[in-house]
């Protein structure tokens, strides 16, 4: 039942990341804003959301779950319905990365959950609840669209953080901790370091710059895919087939990713999910001006790319212990702030610059596949020495 609400929390706050290019293409086309100024709201967003988890995470860790997450909740319902009162990039800037700081926290705590309840299926556990923020815009894209083209852009923003807020609100009733300590599975670390511990340790440095540039990638697609496709000539049919399968993949390799990773090893699977990552993505740079190999190989590229957000909590929790598992996460996933500033304004800017996307996509596309070598040097850190 904890999973079960930890899923629809994720499919309801997903809209802020994974259905930002449908609010970016509606804002620009109101106020005539340019994709750098838009774009620059995403970022600020991706800030709000990563750098808010550290201290919600010492605060859910020490003080229960509940109340953070309810509180978290009305940010969330409210960041949006003031995003629908804006008249300037000022505005929405201040709106949207306050409806940040909500989907922030709820994030880590419901990621939290999984890593806290189920330590023998830390993998598949954390890949089900990260599902849902990977897969919700699948449900919700066409709905935005639908409400976007009738009603308008206020109308569909205040819409969203209502019902957002509801369900939210209720959802989070039921977050709660195992009381105690649960038992460290057999790929854990029988030491729970905080977070001190952890920053001390090399690991964590390179789990921090592969987070970094493997989740831009999906960024850039949940940022700009509607800008993307205008690029490769793709319209119609095929952009909205491209803007319902991409959430799809993007939430079942979260579940992929968990699964295989409980069975053959974070290392080795984190390996060739980046590997294919980063080939599937150069691929789009060459082939993606043909409509069908365009929304194939988006799918692809989301197939190996929400998997990160399944690697890395997991890794953490079979690393540094569930103990302080939400404050650690959260920390690390503050690497997803500097993936947003590549997949936001940066990637704008680069566009206006050159025309086209190829840079930015070729870069990632062999970051990604240096990841993957690099990701098969990690291994459990030692417990520091009691003095």
């Amino acid at each position: 039942m904890i999973l079960l609400f930890a899923v629809v929390v994720m499919m309801f706050i997903s809209v802020y990341q994974y259905s930002w290019s449908l609010f970016a293409d509606a804002f620009s086309m109101v106020f005539g804003w340019d994709a750098a100024t838009v774009g620059l709201a995403f970022t600020i967003f991706t800030y709000t959301a990563t750098f808010i988890q550290p201290l919600s995470g010492f605060l859910a860790d020490n003080y229960g779950a509940r109340k953070v997450s309810m509180v978290a909740s009305i940010v969330c319902g409210f960041g949006l319905i003031f995003s629908s009162m804006v008249g300037s990039p000022m505005l929405l800037y201040l709106a949207y990365g306050f409806g940040g700081f909500g989907v922030g926290i709820l994030y880590g705590i419901s990621t939290a959950l999984a890593v806290k309840w189920f330590p023998e299926k830390r993998g598949f556990a954390t890949g089900i609840v990260v599902f849902g923020f990977g897969s919700g815009a699948a449900l919700f894209n066409l709905i935005i669209q639908w409400l976007l083209s009738i009603y308008g852009l206020s109308f569909a923003l205040k819409i969203l953080g209502l019902s957002m807020l509801l369900v939210t609100l209720i959802a989070s009733l039921f977050y709660i901790y195992p009381e105690g300590r649960v038992e460290h599975s057999r790929s854990s670390s029988s030491f729970d370091f905080n977070m001190k511990g952890m920053v001390s340790t090399w690991q964590w440095y390179l789990i921090y710059v592969s987070f970094t540039f493997t989740v831009a990638i999906v960024l850039i697609f949940a940022a700009q895919l509607k800008f993307l496709a205008r690029s490769f000539g793709i319209s119609g049919y095929y952009l909205n087939l491209a803007l319902t399968l991409f959430p799809v993949g993007n939430g079942l390799s979260r579940i992929l990713a968990g699964f295989i990773s409980d069975r053959i090893g974070r290392v080795k699977c984190m390996f060739i999910f980046y590997l294919l990552l980063g080939v599937s993505t150069m691929a789009l740079v060459f082939l993606g001006f043909n409509p069908f190999l365009f929304v194939c190989l988006s799918f692809v590229v989301a197939l190996f790319g929400g998997s990160p957000f399944a690697f890395y909590p997991s890794i953490i929790g079979d690393y540094y212990g569930s103990r302080y598992a939400t404050a650690n996460y959260g920390l690390t996933y503050t690497a997803k702030a500097w993936a947003g500033l590549i997949s936001g304004w940066l990637t704008g800017y680069l566009y206006m610059v050159f025309g086209s996307y190829d840079q930015i996509l070729l870069f990632l596309s062999f970051s990604s596949i240096a990841a993957g070598f690099a990701s098969l040097l990690l291994k459990p850190p030692k417990p520091p020495v009691e003095r």
